[in-house]
């Protein structure tokens, strides 16, 4: 079985000074909903081997932060074709990922709520930070495009309090 992380990039900072919208960064809400989210996966032991990550600086540095809160020691690949690219380019990401048991993409919307409900059948509202995670029962990501996914888990960091998880920040 294979589990797929799909998590949406954290609160982004549209006041902070950047160039092009690939550069827009995390506003301190978002960087404490990305830590908060590593935590809670972390705990839940949902962990994945390895991120593939958009290359957008907000996207990154939601995957970074999660990974070093969440103590996960994750790969971190950046994939370029995650921003901007559609749910069939996430899914073709996804397809090409090395022989894990657990991969996250961590990516932007609307591409994220159309690839979960692509895979699951299912609708979720991915709210920034928000992580859904599909199983799939399949031994290998190259068949993911003909097996259907079944939705195990919805996590937003609003439904989890900071107190419960310790220190975040």
């Amino acid at each position: 079985m294979k589990t797929l992380l799909v998590m949406r990039h954290a609160k982004s900072d549209w006041s902070a000074d950047y160039g092009s919208d690939h550069e827009r960064p995390l506003n301190q809400r978002g960087e404490h909903s990305a830590r908060i989210m590593g935590r809670v996966l972390e705990a839940d032991g949902c962990v994945p081997q390895v991120i593939v990550s958009s290359t957008a600086v907000r996207a990154r540095s939601t995957a970074a932060l999660a990974n070093e809160a969440g103590h996960w020691d994750a790969e971190l690949v950046l994939d370029d074709a995650l921003y901007g690219g559609g749910s069939d380019t996430a899914l073709q990401v996804a397809s090409a990922a090395p022989d894990v048991e657990s991969l996250m993409l961590v990516g932007h919307q609307p591409t994220w709520s159309t690839l979960v409900t692509a895979v699951t059948g299912q609708r979720v509202e991915m709210k920034t930070a928000t992580v859904a995670v599909v199983g799939f029962d399949t031994p290998d990501w190259g068949e993911l495009a003909s097996t259907r996914g079944e939705l195990v888990a919805v996590y937003q960091p609003r439904d989890y309090e900071e107190g419960a998880l310790g220190r975040v920040d």
